[in-house]
């Protein structure tokens, strides 16, 4: 099977590489804009699969599209909102919202896989253009609501010092070294928060930028960082997690 991600986030596109092959499949190219795209493929036999992101850094990967007669099957993989994909939804064999969770990448591919032929997909280019000349942005998490006793907390997302977990449970830490149990998982909050600000560094922990005081060299290729006050355990960023780490942090 032949694959490529169309991805102008190159960080992105190779966590996202690694999803795919952790699932036993190669991804034979990586393309990162609309202009590299259209190239590759006047020039390329077309795969059977690709993977591709909304919004390239030049443009709308749909106008890729728009010049060369695409024969691949699509899987979509964005950040909008779920009405405009369901209009993709109708013409690609799924959508994949970020960030991408392993279990819903692997239904998307067995969808494909299932499916006896490459289907030409004709997308609506002139509804989706309508639907995406003023994309609505992504509203980010801006304060949580905590329980303390009977009554209600409200805390800024300008005071977390890191999410954990811990016990089965997903806590936010503070900056003035507070503990708070939250509802739902850190998987759940890694789709509220902006990307820009916070990075998920391990199973166990993410942290936000702003909080992080120094960061040290660990044990098998592996950083720690060091935060403001939580000392209740040691913040690793996982080893598999290092470079993109490095290319968040800029």
């Amino acid at each position: 099977m032949n694959i490529i991600i169309i991805e102008d986030e190159k960080p992105a596109a190779r966590l996202l590489q690694r999803k795919v092959e952790k699932l036993g499949l190669q991804v034979n190219n990586m393309l990162h804009s609309v202009e590299e795209s259209i190239n590759w493929f006047q020039n390329n036999s077309h795969p059977d699969l690709i993977f591709l992101d909304i919004q390239l850094s030049d443009g709308l990967s749909f106008e890729i599209f728009e010049t060369i007669d695409i024969k691949s099957a699509v899987i979509f993989t964005t950040a909008y909102d779920e009405y405009a994909l369901r209009a993709f939804k109708l013409n690609s064999i799924d959508y994949l919202l970020k960030p991408i969770d392993e279990d819903d990448l692997e239904v998307a591919i067995n969808k494909f896989k299932q499916r006896n032929q490459p289907q030409n997909l004709s997308l609506d280019f002139e509804m989706i253009k309508r639907m995406l000349v003023n994309p609505v942005e992504k509203e980010f998490k801006k304060r949580f609501t905590v329980k303390i006793g009977q009554q209600l907390k409200l805390i800024d997302i300008q005071e977390v010092e890191c999410f954990f977990s811990q016990d089965k449970g997903t806590y936010l830490h503070t900056l003035d070294n507070r503990d708070y149990l939250l509802d739902g998982t850190l998987e759940q909050l890694e789709t509220e928060l902006n990307p820009e600000d916070f990075y998920r560094v391990s199973r166990k922990f993410i942290v936000p930028m702003k909080a992080i005081k120094e960061i040290q060299m660990h044990s098998n290729s592996r950083l720690k960082l060091v935060l403001p006050t939580y000392q209740d355990d040691e913040v690793i960023v996982a080893r598999e997690r290092v470079g993109d780490f490095k290319e968040w942090i800029g």
